[in-house]
């Protein structure tokens, strides 16, 4: 890893541009090398995230691991992919059930240089709503469903994904094209990029 990207990693780990808000403190979560080829946005830590410092370390995590075939190995391997969510700490419980959004100072002020310092990116896997909103703008469909069933209208370089919580279980089970079609292409896409 280059010592300007160690740097900027450095300084995104020691942002407290919202600590106010933050009910846990700040703890900004990040990883990734210039080497990456796969690049994840996702929402926000939640708080075993926050805990331990390894994103994606939850039940989410195994969901989306099994989503791409990816062992932990693999899947950790920041030569491989890049981390990078939309709200790098947790952002609190939402009194109608799960998280808070993401905080919205972390993607404007992060985003763009770590993005430009990822080079050899790919594929870019937009999980959720909000990298959804932010990544695909105008060409986002009206709902979630909408953007993540025409995924092949956002590649080569997007492709959306349902946030792999257990609370979208019944959206999996309900859209079943999601395991039929998507996921095969997902896969499919994703070792491709590591042969």
């Amino acid at each position: 890893m280059s010592e300007e990207f160690e740097a900027l990693l450095a300084r995104v780990r020691a942002c407290t541009i919202c600590a106010d808000a933050l009910p846990l403190g700040p703890r900004p979560i990040v990883r990734g090398t210039p080497k990456a080829k796969l690049l994840l946005i996702g929402q926000a830590p939640g708080t075993r995230v926050h805990e331990s410092g390894i994103p994606w370390n939850d039940p989410s995590g195994e969901r989306l691991r099994d989503w791409l075939q990816m062992s932990p190995e693999d899947f950790y391997n920041e030569d491989k992919i890049a981390i990078v969510p939309m709200g790098f700490c947790y952002p609190g419980v939402n009194p109608r059930g799960g998280d808070e959004p993401p905080r919205p100072e972390c993607a404007p002020e992060w985003h763009p240089p770590i993005l430009d310092s990822l080079p050899n990116v790919e594929l870019t896997l937009l999980i959720g709503q909000y990298a959804q909103k932010r990544y695909l703008g105008k060409e986002r469909k009206k709902t979630l469903t909408e953007t993540v069933r025409n995924w092949r209208t956002y590649g080569p370089d997007y492709l959306p994904l349902p946030h792999p919580s257990w609370r979208n279980n019944i959206w999996v089970k309900k859209n079943v094209w999601f395991s039929d079609e998507t996921l095969p292409a997902l896969r499919s896409r994703v070792a491709g990029l590591f042969p």
